[in-house]
């Protein structure tokens, strides 16, 4: 599950390593890329995002699966493997200040995402393009991933994103509860991003199970330091499969 402003394209890289362990199954979230934009705002929301992710499982007619969240998708496959551990035999996950932001970050981000959701559904998909934190527009990521993200920004709803940043992020934080953590986990950690640093520390003495593996990478792990994260999944998946 990639994060927000971004789509199913920044797997592109990872799939012809992942699918020699595995059969990856890319999701997008809602009003992002191929998803729908649900009326319900209820359905934004993280316990309703696992609710979704167990459907898709039983679709697939998996008993157990991985599962595996990048930035705002950490943070929300993190929570499926905490609410739903016997449906799960591994969890991996890259940087995601959503995943371990704290009551106080929740507080000081409020107030931002309610005016970020505003101008966006004012200004649309312009608004979209333009974003800071629109992936499509990181100058460290291979060209053809830049022109996909581009190409998927074209397919936002920016009410779905809206949404998203109204009902999803601010309630996407698990820090509290990583401590009951019962599956196997591997977090890909990008040490050039200062802000994750004090959440990788806390994840590493905090969290049961976890493996981490430092990649020399900023916030998008698995295309910055594709081969690390590629080699570090595949083992990961080998072994707990």
């Amino acid at each position: 599950m990639h994060g927000l402003l971004a789509s199913r394209a920044v797997w592109t890289p990872n799939l012809p390593a992942l699918a020699r362990v595995a059969r990856p199954v890319v999701v997008e979230l809602w009003g992002h890329g191929r998803s729908p934009v649900p009326e319900d705002t209820r359905l934004y929301h993280p316990d309703a995002y696992v609710v979704e992710l167990d459907r898709i499982r039983a679709e697939l007619g998996a008993e157990r699966w991985f599962v595996c969240g990048l930035s705002l998708g950490a943070a929300l496959t993190i929570r499926y493997a905490l609410d739903r551990p016997d449906r799960v035999i591994g969890h991996v996950f890259t940087n995601s200040s959503s995943a371990f932001g704290d009551a106080q970050w929740v507080e000081n981000l409020g107030p931002v995402l309610a005016a970020d959701a505003e101008r966006i559904v004012a200004r649309g998909r312009h608004a979209l393009e333009n974003h800071p934190l629109n992936p499509g527009r990181g100058r460290r990521l291979p060209p053809e991933v830049r022109k996909r993200l581009a190409a998927d920004c074209a397919r936002h709803d920016p009410v779905g994103v809206a949404r998203t940043l109204l009902h999803t992020v601010p309630a996407s934080p698990v820090r509290d509860r990583i401590h009951t953590n019962e599956r196997p986990a591997l977090l890909v950690a990008g040490r050039f991003e200062a802000a994750f640093a004090d959440h990788c520390a806390h994840a590493a003495v905090t969290m049961p199970r976890l493996q981490v593996v430092d990649a020399d990478a900023g916030h998008a792990v698995n295309l910055e330091a594709g081969s690390t994260f590629d080699d570090a999944v595949a083992a990961f998946v080998r072994y707990h499969a």
